[in-house]
């Protein structure tokens, strides 16, 4: 081994904890992926977008079926392997004394782990929950914010549908208002979302539910600029982070926002099951948890985390999945995201009756988009692409948006695209 590459697996050690526990590493696929990381370290993010000797090898780094292109990873993300051999080494330990290595020595690890969750997300660790999902974690807030009949909380048509249903279940139980806007995406126009929201604001407005990056087709909404118009006028800001973060570069307290809300089983790549809850430090106190808590009205974050037994195998290989993520670079992995849908729309334009239904301005869109063929119902397409090219993709009904929504990752390449444009190309001919 070379001085250079010891130097290097040393400094991954020292900043990202890779400290030789995970046999991936130690395999060829794992010493060919730390070489060309150690031999890409100085290339700029957007140089290295379309390097497909780079990203080859990151895709070694998954155990995704080699015949079915896997294009739904907004709904879930496989793990890397390194990740699963975490899942699966801490599972196989509980099980020799669950008591004991559960509740004695795994659970000693979430305090690390909270520390880890707050350096990537650009926050205090008093500040993140761990808990399982976003729905989980915007639920706490949804049914713990104390509003009161004739209360208006600002949310939009496009919304995902668990947290519209928490919302309409507060409404029909506590008599809350719902102040509804719908929008007609993609909107390349910050001014255009941010007014829609700032003309709703009442002097009874309590609460701006705002989803960072809408779910079904991948539109980024200017969070921080409505955040901004909303605490001016002391309404809370509830943030729908599920498809922003660790797909967006950023921090959270960037965005101004009291709240926010993601599951680190999407673009983090951690263990299925797994989300994290931000709630500013000055509002943890008025906020009560949803599993009961000793103290409800505690200023202590650890408050919403009463979840009883759960996977403390899954909780602790998170820290892999943030190992993984930083080893690839958060900027790295968006520009390879926004360079991957460039370049399957770019090529699927050409294809009569396409039609884009996502932006693509890249301050508004990153991996995700949507897409139809004029005429064309998208269940039928999509099941034409399953079936004949074993291309997996999601057609989307939903309020103003329809479509089939196409979500690579970065174990993705262009020759996977490549088998989705084939797919549409001849469906589109059968159509002529």
């Amino acid at each position: 081994m070379s001085t250079n590459r010891r130097k290097f697996l040393r400094t991954l050690a020292g900043t990202v904890g890779l400290a030789g526990a995970a046999p991936f590493y130690s395999s060829a696929q794992g010493e060919c992926l730390l070489e060309t990381l150690r031999l890409y370290q100085d290339v700029p993010a957007g140089q290295l977008a379309g390097d497909e000797t780079f990203w080859r090898q990151v895709k070694l780094a998954y155990s995704v079926s080699p015949t079915i292109v896997n294009l739904n990873n907004g709904g879930v993300s496989p793990q890397p392997v390194v990740v699963q051999e975490a899942v699966e080494r801490y599972n196989r330990m509980s099980n020799e004394m669950p008591t004991y290595y559960m509740w004695r020595v795994l659970d000693k690890g979430r305090e690390p782990l909270r520390a880890r969750l707050a350096a990537l997300a650009g926050c205090s660790p008093e500040e993140i929950a761990i808990n399982r999902n976003t729905s989980e974690a915007l639920e706490t807030v949804i049914f713990g914010l104390p509003l009161q009949a004739g209360d208006e909380v600002v949310l939009t048509r496009q919304d995902y549908p668990n947290m519209i249903n928490a919302w309409k279940q507060r409404e029909k139980r506590d008599g809350i208002v719902l102040k509804w806007l719908s929008f007609d995406f993609p909107i390349e126009d910050d001014n255009r979302i941010v007014e829609a929201f700032a003309s709703a604001f009442t002097a009874r407005t309590k609460v701006a539910h705002v989803t960072h990056v809408i779910n079904w087709n991948g539109q980024v909404l200017p969070a921080r600029k409505i955040a901004q118009e909303a605490r001016r006028r002391g309404i809370g800001v509830l943030v729908d982070g599920a498809h922003s973060f660790c797909q967006l570069d950023f921090d959270i307290p960037e965005l101004e926002c009291d709240y926010f809300g993601t599951s680190l089983h999407k673009w983090l790549g951690a263990p299925f099951g797994s989300g994290m809850l931000y709630v500013r430090q000055e509002k943890i106190t008025d906020l009560y948890p949803l599993f009961a808590a000793p103290e409800p009205d505690s200023s202590d974050i650890r408050k919403f985390e009463h979840l009883g037994t759960r996977s403390f195998a899954i909780e602790q290989a998170i820290a892999q999945a943030i190992d993984f993520h930083l080893m690839i670079g958060p900027e790295r992995k968006q520009e390879r995201l926004r360079y991957l849908k460039r370049y399957w729309v770019e090529e699927a334009r050409k294809i009569p009756g396409f039609r884009l239904h996502s932006p693509a301005h890249p301050a508004y869109g990153c991996g995700i988009a949507l897409f139809s063929l004029e005429g064309v119902k998208n269940q039928e397409l999509g099941d034409y692409l399953f079936r004949s090219h074993q291309v997996h993709t999601v057609p989307i009904e939903w309020e103003n948006i329809s479509g089939i929504r196409v979500t690579p990752n970065v174990y993705t390449l262009p020759e996977d695209l490549g088998r989705l444009l084939e797919g549409i190309r001849e469906y589109a001919e059968t159509r002529r």
